[in-house]
């Protein structure tokens, strides 16, 4: 293969990129010669210096590498003094380099590479300083050339040193250049190569480069054990091939399962610029992220790059609220590599209680081949006790990711957060918990500061998300349900309760109230008939999402009386209507479905011929991917901004041929506004709170919409009947 088949980029960043596996494994793997300038000499810097020079080196190619030695004050002094010739210090002080500590197997399988490479010809190691009448000093240039079979060369420049302090932990940058690029970029590369040549020939003024025989021998002294390993990179990098040969390998390795991000996966730069601000808060933040924009992908590239930078010794326990949630993580999991012990009570893996426990006893005791491992579960099975007594023997290099995290700020979540994890990463699209001042606090005080907030309109605007159009329907609560709803705001405000810190919260009483009152807007009677008049330009195309309130309605018998006996679910009134009277095909998509069910559908839906419309309830509002969905009819009014943001990011994933989404949304009002401009103001202080509620909805629906003009009419006609001159400073009345 030619250098010219890979995708190269201008510019490499170590603590957003994977310099190793995206660069110099696969272009050394089409090399023919490798020339590198690096900074010091020693044996962890040769180490990182062969990653990638094994396929060359296997298909016949040729490796040049010109080092400084590191010298001491003593050394220099020495020098300067003339205690002892020059060459003789410098021989020494490359020796003290060559390391005695014991090393893991993949540096022994490396050093054992280099030193066959350097005993066959294949690899040519010299020693260079600058120099001057009085003085001796570093050479410290960092510069290669790769050149192909063909004479394409990449040239590349920067700070970055052939360490793995370099590679992960410093935050340094190569520059890149490409033969067959324009005219300063190959003039860039011809000059590169240049000073290269001069150099190695010890034809630049002011370097001295020698070659010191006597510091090959000893590396082959000292490494050279077997026949050279070239399948190391492989090994080390595509885990799963072959490791040490038994557990009593004195060198210990990352698990033969670990973590890289696929061949097929790209991060986008807002991806990339959230894992390394992550990493310079010392592997500790919050993903704030809208919707759609790849939250489970950032952070399974966190994930990845804690990973390389442990050298594979850590372990991850994810939580998410969801059973359907961990299945979902588990096939992205798979997709980089890594294979998981789920918990939960549904798992395939009956026995996970036993791998987990396994598993830590294994890492706390140090096991060769069992340095990593990831345990994924979810909220609920986190909390037990078993689970718990598990989390807290994990000491070392431990990751906890939270996806959705704002459920974790609940009363009894927050304090099983685990503080023995110096790793910490919250995902979310809305942690501020709606009303719960504390628990928000809770969440940024264990989790650290947002490492990224990338808003809708954000993602929007960089088309990451879909733009749509947005249809607020009005509604109106019966009579007999408005009678109801004036009841339960009545009750609600008498179970406020002043805070310590003069604000007010509802009693555990007046939570249920509020629960009852937002069951009762839910189900409105009036959403069903205006759902018919809405849906029915509709009823022939597919894609379409009815999103349905948690609520049960009084079913009218053929008379029109209520009948009490009969509560149906709003779901089920709308799965009738919709299938059996207008004739569409649709289904349930609930907590019922299992996995299986829920793939099927799912696959069916994004066909787009046996199924035209999904009808759902609460479960889609965190975690289920369905980009398909175009147009969207959402029943279920709710206040929380948490599940109306959620709910709007489902219908805006991107999908091939959806160019934009449609939005309806079933506005529940008090009474008809031309009856509420008759009334006097006291008939209607207690419709403000469901008012303002629903406006503050709209509002921010239609904000962002490529249609603001068809629901700003609704807005201010609601604001005119009841005087609201700007919901937020009205935020009071919100009881």
């Amino acid at each position: 293969m030619s250098l010219q088949d890979n995708v190269i980029k201008n510019e490499y960043r170590s603590l957003i990129d994977n310099v190793v596996q995206s660069f110099y494994l696969p272009l050394l793997r089409d090399a023919v010669s490798y020339k590198r300038a690096v900074g010091f000499f020693s044996s962890s810097s040769l180490v990182e210096i062969s990653k990638g020079i094994a396929e060359m080196a296997k298909n016949g190619g040729k490796i040049q590498i010109v080092a400084s030695p590191y010298l001491s004050t003593d050394d220099i002094k020495a020098i300067q003094k003339g205690y002892a010739d020059r060459k003789t210090i410098i021989e020494n002080a490359l020796l003290t380099q060559i390391s005695e500590e014991q090393l893991d197997y993949y540096s022994m399988e490396r050093l054992n590479l280099l030193a066959c490479l350097i005993a066959d010809g294949i690899l040519d190691i010299r020693i260079a300083y600058t120099e001057d009448q009085s003085s001796i000093g570093m050479y410290h240039e960092k510069m290669g050339i790769i050149e192909d079979g063909d004479g394409n060369k990449v040239a590349f420049s920067g700070s970055m040193n052939e360490s793995a302090t370099a590679m992960s932990i410093n935050y340094e940058t190569i520059d890149v250049f490409r033969s067959w690029g324009d005219q300063n970029e190959a003039e860039r590369v011809r000059l590169k190569g240049n000073a290269f040549y001069s150099i190695w020939n010890n034809c630049e003024p002011n370097i001295e480069v020698l070659e010191f025989p006597s510091i090959s021998q000893a590396l082959i002294e000292k490494y050279k054990r077997k026949e050279p390993n070239f399948e190391v990179d492989h090994e080390q990098f595509r885990p799963g091939k072959k490791g040490p040969k038994s557990a009593g390998d004195v060198f210990s390795y990352p698990a033969a399962c670990g973590a890289h991000i696929p061949d097929d996966v790209t991060l986008h730069l807002y991806q990339m610029e959230a894992i390394a601000s992550w990493v310079s808060e010392n592997y500790r933040g919050i993903f704030d992220m809208a919707t759609g924009t790849g939250k489970t992908y950032t952070g399974l590239g966190a994930l990845t790059k804690l990973y390389n930078d442990m050298y594979g010794n850590l372990v991850v326990v994810i939580v998410c609220p969801y059973q359907h949630l961990v299945e979902q993580w588990v096939e992205d999991l798979e997709k980089f590599n890594i294979k998981p012990i789920i918990g939960h009570s549904a798992s395939k893996q009956k026995d996970w209680l036993d791998r987990l426990t396994n598993a830590v006893r294994y890492y706390k005791l140090g096991t060769s081949g069992r340095s990593f491992f990831c345990f994924i579960c979810t909220n609920a099975t986190f909390s037990t006790g078993k689970v718990q007594k598990q989390i807290q023997k994990i000491t070392g290099n431990a990751l906890f990711i939270a996806d959705e995290a704002h459920n974790l700020g609940a009363k009894n979540y927050k304090k099983l957060l685990p503080e023995n994890f110096a790793y910490r990463l919250g995902l979310s699209a809305t942690l501020e918990r709606h009303g719960d001042e504390e628990g928000t606090e809770a969440l940024t005080s264990y989790f650290g500061k947002k490492c990224i907030e990338y808003s809708l309109d954000q993602a929007i605007a960089e088309k990451k998300l879909t733009p749509y159009r947005y249809y607020p329907i009005a509604v109106y609560l019966t009579s007999t349900e408005y009678d109801e709803y004036e009841q339960l705001t009545k009750d609600i405000s008498k179970n406020l309760v002043k805070t310590r810190g003069g604000k007010y919260k509802l009693t555990e009483y007046g939570k249920i109230l509020a629960m009852k009152r937002a069951r009762l807007i839910a189900a409105a009677s009036g959403k069903i008939e205006a759902l018919r008049k809405a849906i029915i330009p509709y009823k022939d195309d597919n894609y379409i999402l009815v999103y349905c309130g948690a609520a049960s309605l009084q079913q009218e018998d053929e008379s029109g009386a209520i009948d009490d006996e009969s509560e149906l679910r709003q779901i089920d009134i709308v799965t009738k209507m919709l299938g059996n009277d207008l004739g569409m095909k649709v289904s349930q998509f609930t907590s019922k479905e299992d996995m299986d069910e829920r793939a099927i559908l799912k696959q069916e839906f994004a066909a787009g011929t046996n199924l035209q419309a999904l009808i759902a309830i609460k479960c889609l509002d965190e975690g289920v991917n369905i980009p398909q969905i175009r147009t969207a009819f959402i029943l279920a009014s709710t206040t929380n901004p948490k599940e109306y943001i959620q709910r709007r990011g489902r219908v805006l994933r991107l999908a091939k041929g959806k160019e934009c989404a449609e939005i309806y949304d079933f506005i529940t009002l008090p009474r008809p506004l031309n009856q509420v401009y008759s009334l006097p103001t006291e008939y209607t202080k207690y419709d403000k709170s469901l008012v303002l509620r629903e406006l503050t909805r709209m509002e921010e629906f239609a904000r962002i919409a490529d249609n603001p003009i068809d629901s700003h009419e609704l807005i201010w006609k609601i604001r005119d009947a009841y005087h609201i001159e700007d919901v937020s400073d009205n935020q009071e009345i919100l009881i």
